[in-house]
């Protein structure tokens, strides 16, 4: 199934976007997120918090992406989600200071509504463009995910070691997510109703 389908653009647009979601979610956030706030001089307790906060409002918003997903265009969704997540990281680095305070909870909150709210349309699009193999389909989708997740967890700890800051590396997430909506839109529609599995 993988190399029929990894003859589609679908596809690879696909295992591309979601690869910039794990980069800058589980790669970037997830891993970096309380070190680099202890660099400028946040309690490790307290910046551990706030990605407990996260994993919260991660809930709520892969629920209303799922609302959203039946209703809208899940390729205009995508590109939204990932637009907004790769606007807030390039604010990240002015939010970043020894205390919480309510601009850093509203970008806290924010990611978490954006977490895994990509989910939704991505395997909606599976579905329309690859039917009943979709499931399938999207395991390996997924592993793009936990690849992109690696790559960035690595390179973020070498950037840290090399300039003694994340600042380039949040610049650089947000680039790429601004990427996987221009990605996201590339992807062309297919009627649901009338898709077969891939041959």
């Amino acid at each position: 199934m993988l190399f029929k389908a990894a003859r589609t653009g679908p596809f690879w647009l696909l295992a591309g976007t979601f690869a910039i979601c794990g980069a800058s979610t589980n790669g970037l956030i997830q891993t970096h997120f309380v070190p680099a706030a202890h660099d400028h001089g946040m309690p490790i307790t307290a910046a551990a918090s706030l990605l407990a906060v996260i994993g919260v409002f991660d809930v709520v918003g892969t629920i209303a992406s799922g609302w959203f997903t039946d209703r809208f265009d899940a390729r205009r969704l995508l590109a939204v989600y990932y637009a907004l997540r790769g606007i807030s990281l390039l604010f990240l680095p002015m939010l970043l200071g020894p205390s919480v305070h309510p601009p850093m909870l509203f970008f806290i909150v924010f990611y978490g509504l954006d977490w895994v709210a990509t989910v939704p349309p991505t395997v909606a699009l599976c579905r329309e463009h690859y039917g009943d193999d979709s499931a399938i389909v999207f395991g390996w989708v997924l592993a793009s995910h936990q690849v992109g997740a690696a790559l960035v967890a690595f390179v973020g700890g070498v950037v840290r070691d090399v300039f003694g800051e994340y600042d380039m590396t949040w610049y650089a997430s947000g680039a790429l997510c601004a990427a996987a909506a221009l990605m996201a839109l590339v992807i062309r529609r297919r009627p649901t109703a009338l898709v077969p599995a891939v041959v």
